[in-house]
């Protein structure tokens, strides 16, 4: 634990106990004989690099509270630009590129940034599209301006000059650290306000529940994970990919940088994993130094596990941790517990397991209810095996979204001083205390007699070898509410939608949890989420589906 309560104070711990250990290591290019180059910043290099842009930033006039956008590629930049914000004071709003301008300037107009630090691309998005154009006083470029003003990040170095005092603000643990934005997978993106503490307690979280050790190596393919490697004592090593896209990803060079640098811990989307174990089950692609593999963002399918699992060495372990922006993380399990024994529940119709709470978070299941829950005395506390929805109270839980009053109220439930986070999942709690997820709240599909919820039902059909996923969606036709499984396939073209749809018929009359359903539809492809590719619009799917059945 570092003295102080800034998250950034990991750091230069670290540049002290390894000054000359790599701290962030970056694709660059190619040599003559096609060998991948590197490029890196020690913890050392990597600490005095962030203390000069803070003092460059603090000379120009951002200050301790300033609220400043960063949209920058994942590079050496961006992570000392990082450490830099948090070292001053100053407040990260990190929004994903990848939502769209619609979503981008909703956001943007949510987190009224006073400072606007961006690649050249995104100065003329924002200056284009008008995005915060009342509230940001102070631009920095990194790059070349394109004519609008305000310093580049290479002036903001040379006035941090490269010899100047250590900054570390002294920030409360109860002082906001960033706003990070949720994948607006379920509508409207949300700034989630983070302070100091909850950042401390993740790292702690993480590092205690995955027996994590300083010195290893990570491979991050989300870039908001890799912040927590030089707080964890981990090297990150940034891969070579468009992580907007990790479904698309190109399995040959993460196994390039694994076995350049001996990789040790992977973090990746369910999407990202699927690609990799389909490649690796092809080719027989072995990741011998990789020890542990996180995975987050949606449910795993069994089959994805079964495939990464003969990728790795015997002992390795594949742990798929339950959370959300707003707290992570909240819930695990290891893949061999999957396999072996929840699988075959969850391929019957009863969710999907998360595992074991993670301490000292508690997980209490409530009544479903789609309104506000002001306070614990308007809760209804629900027994073990009745799904409903997921609350938790915990050390990362955060407090507040950034000025959406209307959807703090709908997601925090006051409990004396303490505030719990409604997770927007229903599940429940089974007899040994392990949490089962039976999906988002919002997709849940309420027919005259009876309520249907997204993973049980989609589980039962997930597994079958002609089908890549399925998506439960609810459509009202003449009046009458009624459920649809919207169906994306596996490549065959032997096997036709027909043959496919009567064989989902055949399935969903053998279990009480699919025997409602009526209707069958193949889509092409699904629309997903941008953070993962794995989170499935069903929003989308639901007019779509309406539109073909009508």
């Amino acid at each position: 634990m570092p003295s102080t309560s800034n998250i950034a104070a990991f750091l230069p711990k670290l540049a002290l106990e390894r000054p000359h250990a790599p701290a962030i290591v970056f694709p660059q290019g190619r040599d003559s004989q096609g060998r991948r180059a590197y490029t890196h910043l020690t913890y050392a290099q990597l600490d005095r690099e962030s203390d000069r842009i803070a003092r460059g930033l603090l000379k120009i006039g951002l200050r301790r509270g300033t609220r400043t956008v960063l949209m920058v590629r994942p590079s050496l930049p961006f992570f000392a630009l990082t450490f830099a914000l948090f070292k001053a004071g100053i407040v990260p709003v990190m929004v994903d590129p990848g939502l769209g301008l619609r979503q981008l300037k909703t956001c943007l107009a949510q987190a009224q940034p006073q400072a606007f630090i961006g690649i050249p691309q995104a100065h003329a998005a924002r200056i284009l599209l008008g995005w915060s154009r009342d509230s940001i006083e102070l631009c920095v470029t990194v790059g070349r301006c394109w004519g609008w003003s305000g310093p580049t990040l290479a002036e903001v170095i040379a006035l941090g000059e490269a010899e100047g005092p250590a900054v570390l603000a002294d920030t409360q643990p109860t002082e906001t650290a960033a706003i990070l934005f949720t994948s607006g997978s379920t509508g409207v993106a949300k700034g989630v306000v983070y302070q100091h503490r909850h950042f401390i307690a993740q790292v702690e979280l993480i590092a205690a529940t995955y027996d994590i050790e300083p010195g290893e190596i990570d491979l991050p393919t989300f870039p908001l994970f890799a912040l927590f490697d030089p707080a964890l004592g981990m090297t990150t090593v940034v891969p070579d990919m468009d992580f907007t896209r990790p479904a698309q990803v190109d399995p040959e060079k993460l196994l390039e940088a694994i076995n350049d640098f001996g990789v040790t811990n992977v973090f990746a989307s369910p999407a990202l994993l699927q690609a990799v174990s389909l490649h690796g089950q092809a080719t027989g692609t072995q990741w011998r130094t990789v020890k542990r593999i996180l995975t987050a963002g949606a449910p795993v399918q069994a089959q994805t596990l079964e495939r990464m699992r003969a990728m790795l060495p015997a002992e390795a372990q594949i742990h798929t941790p339950f959370g959300a922006t707003e707290c992570l993380p909240v819930a695990s399990i290891e893949s061999r517990e999957v396999l072996t024994e929840t699988r075959a529940r969850t391929e019957s119709g009863a969710g999907v397991c998360v595992g074991r709470v993670v301490a000292p978070n508690i997980v209490t299941i409530i009544g479903i209810s789609d309104g506000p829950l002001p306070t614990w005395a308007d809760v209804r506390v629900l027994p073990a095996g009745e799904i409903g929805e997921i609350v938790v109270e915990g050390p990362s839980v955060t407090a507040a979204y950034f000025g959406r009053d209307d959807a703090t109220a709908l997601a925090k439930i006051a409990h004396g001083n303490t505030i719990l986070h409604r997770m927007g999942d229903v599940g429940y709690l089974d007899g040994q205390g392990r949490l089962w997820y039976c999906g988002r709240k919002s997709h849940r599909v309420e027919l005259a007699d009876r309520t249907l919820f997204s993973a049980p039902v989609e589980e039962i059909f997930n597994p079958h070898p002609l089908v890549k996923r399925t998506a439960l969606v609810g459509v009202t036709l003449s009046g009458v509410r009624q459920a649809v499984l919207c169906i994306e396939r596996q490549d065959d073209s032997t096997v036709t939608d027909a043959q496919i749809v009567d064989s989902m018929r055949e399935i969903s009359e053998r279990h009480p949890e699919t025997e409602a359903l009526r209707h069958f539809l193949l889509h092409p492809q699904f629309p997903v989420d941008v953070r993962h590719n794995a989170k499935i619009g069903r929003e989308k799917l639901a007019i779509w589906a309406r539109e073909k059945l009508q």
